[in-house]
């Protein structure tokens, strides 16, 4: 009787998962290119709309027989890209920096030179000297041009202009067990830099916003708080000591993580006294599939109790990321002021894809995000290089 009521017991017991099979895995890294030609919502970046993959990447698929593989695998696959959006959502201790959210340097091609645009505030980066104007000239001891070639080598593809700024960007950033060893060019002075990765920085507790009087404006700074339900009751109570009709500058030059929709629409719904257009989204992989087009416009709403009434200034920048810019283009469509310099230019909203034997993750732009008047959220430009006081 109890050897009955064992094997009832053992029959009822929930199966443990298994391992998959070097072949599962294998299917997992060949089965990465066709998600990203099904889903990815920019492939028209691409000549001829085709994913970019190189006979190298897809004799690495073919290799593929563990995790650790399948991983390495997906992260070189979503460099090829191109694109600082497309990421994997786990990765190892010398996975390369994600940019922006873990970069100081911001560096555009011009005239064959990798030039430095923009340099994050407060970091390393900064804390060494580096302006904008400067030239980044080498990484390590190879000249810039010839790593970045190397980098697009590696992976068995050309580089463009594109890919370059692209490939520059992630290795300023570096790996993220690693010292930075970079040398700039200002005028005719070479600059040896060793800079230490974002990574490995403490990460400091910082409240979801500050605020302070800026003349007579109130000035309300985003600390890379825009996915954290805590920053709306944080924004309410900071908007609750506005003055009637005081102007508001906020402040979203340190956003480059992003954040959700249900933050930005608390935030822009105090400047609302009415329902009103913010977001257009669109999802291509839905055309592709059935043939059919689909497209929606995201409302912001008034918030209960919530309004203020007076001049609105948003500051933006090169780390302002993903759903900063989101906010960016709402405010505009609102009528608010928009300033600074371009911004990360993050491509679309980003989904979780999951692969289906391994249960890695690839988080993918799959919709495409625009404002309002139908100019792509990644080419917006701000109206003016300052907030106005």
């Amino acid at each position: 009787m109890r050897f009955l009521l064992f094997l009832l017991l053992l029959a009822a017991a929930p199966l443990r998962a298994q391992e998959p099979s070097a072949a599962d895995y294998r299917a997992d890294a060949r089965s990465i290119e066709r998600l990203i030609a099904d889903v990815y919502a920019y492939r028209e970046r691409f000549p001829g709309n085709a994913v970019p993959m190189s006979d190298r990447l897809r004799r690495e698929a073919e290799a593929v027989a563990d995790r650790r593989a399948l991983l390495r695998y997906a992260e070189r696959a979503l460099l090829a890209l191109a694109d600082h959006h497309a990421i994997t959502g786990a990765s190892f201790p010398d996975s390369w920096a994600v940019v922006p959210s873990f970069s100081d340097l911001w560096i555009e091609r011009s005239g064959g030179e990798f030039v430095i645009t923009s340099v994050r505030s407060g970091s390393p980066a900064a804390l060494a000297g580096v302006r904008p104007g400067d030239v980044l000239q080498a990484i390590g001891e190879v000249p810039a041009a010839e790593a970045i070639a190397a980098f697009w080598r590696d992976l068995g593809l050309e580089p463009d202009d594109g890919r370059a700024a692209f490939a520059a960007r992630v290795l300023a950033a570096g790996r993220r067990n690693a010292l930075r060893r970079l040398t700039v060019r200002r005028a005719a002075a070479l600059i040896p830099l060793d800079l230490p990765s974002l990574y490995s920085l403490p990460r400091a507790e910082r409240p979801p916003v500050n605020v302070e009087r800026d003349g007579r404006r109130l000035r309300i700074r985003f600390n890379d708080s825009l996915g954290e339900t805590a920053t709306i009751a944080a924004f309410d109570a900071a908007m609750a000591g506005a003055r009637p009709g005081q102007p508001i500058l906020l402040d979203l030059t340190d956003t480059p993580s992003g954040g959700n929709t249900t933050v930005a629409r608390a935030i822009l719904g105090w400047f609302v006294d009415r329902p009103r257009f913010y977001q257009v989204h669109n999802m291509p992989a839905e055309e592709r599939r059935t043939g059919v087009a689909r497209q929606w416009v995201e409302q912001v709403l008034p918030r209960p109790g919530k309004f203020h009434r007076g001049r609105v200034t948003v500051e933006v920048g090169r780390w302002t990321g993903s759903m900063g810019e989101g906010l960016a283009i709402g405010f505009d469509a609102v009528g608010a002021d928009v300033a600074g310099t371009r911004m990360a230019g993050l491509l679309g909203a980003i989904y979780d894809h999951r692969l289906e034997h391994s249960g890695l993750v690839l988080k993918l732009p799959t919709e495409r995000l625009a404002h309002v008047n139908g100019t792509p959220r990644e080419d917006f430009v701000p109206r003016s290089t300052r907030p106005r006081r």
